[in-house]
């Protein structure tokens, strides 16, 4: 379990490196967990001991969303402030982003006499 604990952590420690000198626009840990997953992939494996400790973290993956729940509590008379200005933006994007999914399906898709 400490071998799995260490990847997670050496690869989330070369996130942050390389988020700081090179990419200063994206966060550590997502730089971290990509250079994982290319470690997994070219691996085609993933060991025991990483296995168990990503089991162990999914396990308690819930309790990430408890900050996020307080925060909406604590801030309920703004968000009925803004209510209408929200839910538009929740709308428009929601659209926004079938309409853009589409567009790339669309794009992706093989057209007429084409093969595969």
């Amino acid at each position: 379990m400490i071998s799995g604990l260490l990847q997670i952590l050496l690869f989330q420690g070369l996130g942050e490196i390389i988020s700081k000198l090179l990419l200063p626009f994206l966060p550590g840990p997502v730089i971290g967990l990509v250079l994982l997953l290319l470690w997994l992939l070219y691996l085609k494996d993933v060991n025991a001991s990483l296995a168990m400790v990503g089991d162990a973290f999914s396990r308690y993956l819930g309790l990430l969303f408890v900050p996020a729940a307080v925060g909406i509590i604590l801030f309920i008379p703004q968000l009925q402030n803004n209510a209408l200005t929200i839910v538009t933006a929740l709308i428009v994007s929601a659209v926004l982003s079938a309409f853009c999914s589409a567009l790339v399906l669309k794009w992706l898709s093989p057209k007429e006499g084409q093969e595969k």
